[in-house]
């Protein structure tokens, strides 16, 4: 690609294939991977540059990796945002945005459906330093309002949730921490800037588990962070200096993936959608939750803020775990796992998996039931999910 293409006039489904790959010498088509630990100079002199910062280019890949960047540049473009921060896992990207932007004394204000590993690291690893978290409901802004403080320094939100699919008013969010002089991060890795640009509705920062559909065949492990280069600036500075890095081979594979984003996110909503009807109507299911059936309670701004609904959605059963378990056993396409993001469709029982750390309190708070099945929606045929989804549903619904 030349450096003066013009980035700025491209759509979303060009920018996902284009923006920024930058070709070597060589003039390569398709972006190279460099699985180099190090890059050497011409003189003592130009490694003292940059070294110092004086002057651009790669020192050592923990930190400068020209395949890294290239993912970097392109996510970037797509968010919206001036600089994206790329790390080795999203757990990683939540703690390296952590580290830099907060002391002993500050506070996040975070919602309650949060991933069990985001709440364990706000309260038993950042709270270990003097870190304090308080969690309110998603989409309950005077909950929001009445928990931020003066020592408030992080506003943190899901949005959708996981798995309950609620949905957080971005822009009103966005502007409470502007009063606060906090920040705002959206973890945006259940839409992708495929369905929705936080930075666009307010948001200061991004967070992405590219493990999930940024990659979208389950290949590889890696997060990000994009927002402005003054505050990404700090989070590159932990990245550099404590070592979370994004390996070149897992930057390449992200890359790639970004390829097909756009037309992998449609047709994940509309599979999911399908489903999520079907479900709706099924005798033993007591209730769906996912955003793109007019009878979720935050639908119209999930319209509003969402260019689609996404692929992952949670659904209660009869018979409390014993039926979940009934369900979930009883397929026999279906993945059960805890991952998701996958053109494979995916299943878990999230009380005793992916929230399973979480204390009894925490999961009722959270809406985490005995029954709730999450159900990340893959690319397979809708026919043969739904036909192994009923295998289990249909002798739950006779017993």
């Amino acid at each position: 690609m030349h450096d003066d293409s013009p980035q700025d006039e491209w759509s979303l489904e060009t920018l996902a294939i284009r923006a920024g790959h930058h070709r070597t010498f060589e003039q390569e088509h398709s972006e190279p991977i460099f699985p180099t630990s190090s890059f050497v100079y011409e003189s003592a002199a130009e490694a003292a540059r940059k070294f110092g910062g004086q002057e651009p280019g790669n020192v050592y890949s923990r930190f400068t990796n020209p395949t890294v960047h290239t993912f970097e540049r392109r996510l970037a473009a797509l968010e919206g945002g001036e600089r994206c921060v790329a790390t080795s896992s999203g757990m990683a990207a939540i703690l390296s945005t952590a580290l830099a932007l907060l002391s002993a004394g500050d506070e996040i204000v975070a919602s309650r459906s949060l991933f069990g590993s985001t709440v364990s690291l706000f309260d038993k690893y950042l709270g270990k330093f003097g870190i304090t978290t308080r969690y309110v409901e998603l989409s309950n802004l005077d909950a929001w309002e009445a928990s931020v403080t003066p020592n408030t320094r992080l506003l943190f939100a899901e949005t959708p949730s996981n798995p309950l699919s609620e949905v957080a008013d971005i822009p009103a969010l966005a502007a409470l921490a502007k009063r606060s002089g906090a920040l705002l991060a959206i973890d945006n890795c259940f839409l992708t800037p495929a369905l929705q640009q936080p930075i666009a509705l307010g948001a200061d920062l991004v967070i992405h588990s590219a493990t999930k559909y940024l990659d979208g065949q389950g290949r590889a492990i890696g997060g990000a962070v994009v927002g402005r280069h003054d505050v990404l600036e700090e989070v590159f500075g932990v990245v550099r200096t404590c070592g979370p890095c994004l390996s070149p081979f897992n930057a390449w594979i992200f890359t790639k993936g970004l390829e097909t984003l756009s037309l992998r996110m449609k047709a994940h909503c509309e599979n999911a959608l399908t489903l999520a009807r079907w479900l709706d109507q099924h005798p033993a299911v007591n209730k769906v939750y996912y955003s793109g059936l007019e009878s979720h309670p935050q639908h119209s701004l999930a319209k509003r803020q969402q260019q689609g609904f996404g692929a992952v959605l949670g659904f209660e059963v009869k018979s409390g775990q014993e039926g979940a378990w009934r369900v979930i056993d009883a397929t026999q396409m279906l993945s059960i796992t805890g991952n998701l993001g996958d053109v494979k469709t995916t299943i878990t029982h999230p009380a005793t998996t992916t929230h399973g750390r979480l204390s009894e309190e925490q999961k009722e708070a959270a809406g985490i039931a005995p029954g709730l099945i999450r159900v990340a929606v893959g690319l397979e045929s809708q026919a043969d999910i739904q036909r192994d989804l009923a295998r289990g549903l249909d002798a739950l619904a006779t017993r």
